[in-house]
């Protein structure tokens, strides 16, 4: 049962939470992202303290890679990556997307986590697909989809939003839209074989995943790892 800091910055809400058996011990959240940087620090501070526990006991860190916010995936991994390097415990990125899918999921009742809920959809069956979305700004969103598994359908991209753009992926099944960037597909979207899920990811969908990637040994060499942008960053 793997002792792990999880880490995320990548999007508006940042957060921050010590998990073991793939479940937060505790978390606390930050909804200013001008200030995850400021946030960060403390925050990991402040939990260790109120849970005793020492961060040369942690297994290993965990994080969102990405995508996300430019900054907010520097902040993260800058912190990550000196935690990872000082305590010499393994780095574990896990998508930002693939996060979100996972509370999505677990929203649902599909999740084989502890933490599952009961269903909010009606009927849901496997056919149901997940679709994350970023708002990347203008019309812009970092995305992708996945079944209920996580098994990627879509592997994650930048898209440029048009009304057609989802229909190959919904030949048969539903997709359910979450995140920031599905509040801009939703006002363009007038279908009726698509869901609108307004959950919000913590840590507390990344530390399933990350401990699955610890045990497994799926880690990153921890000199190489840079945030996953999916696109170049642009000024204006």
């Amino acid at each position: 049962m793997p002792l792990i800091l999880n880490i995320d910055t990548a999007t508006t809400h940042a957060s921050v939470g010590f998990s073991k058996d793939g479940i937060i011990l505790e978390m606390i959240v930050n909804n200013s992202q001008k200030e995850h940087a400021s946030f960060l620090q403390p925050a990991i501070a402040g939990l260790s303290a109120k849970l005793g526990i020492q961060l040369s006991s942690i297994d290993a860190v965990a994080l969102t890679i990405g995508p996300g916010s430019y900054t907010g995936l520097r902040v993260g991994l800058s912190s990550a990556k000196g935690l990872a390097y000082a305590l010499n415990k393994p780095l574990v990125p896990v998508g930002t997307l693939e996060v979100m899918a996972n509370a999505a999921i677990k929203e649902a009742g599909l999740a084989e986590s502890k933490e599952a809920a009961t269903s909010n959809y009606n009927d849901i069956t496997p056919e149901f697909h997940f679709c994350p979305m970023i708002d990347a700004r203008r019309d812009e969103v970092f995305t992708g989809i996945y079944d209920h598994q996580l098994k990627e359908i879509m592997a994650p991209r930048a898209l440029i939003l048009s009304p057609e753009i989802f229909d190959p992926y919904m030949d048969n099944n539903i997709l359910i839209f979450s995140g920031d960037g599905a509040i801009k597909w939703k006002r363009a979207y007038n279908g009726n074989s698509a869901q609108f899920s307004t959950v919000q990811h913590s840590v507390a969908d990344l530390a399933p995943l990350a401990e699955k990637r610890l045990i497994l040994g799926d880690l990153s060499p921890l000199a190489y790892l840079e945030p996953l942008y999916l696109k170049e960053f642009h000024k204006n």
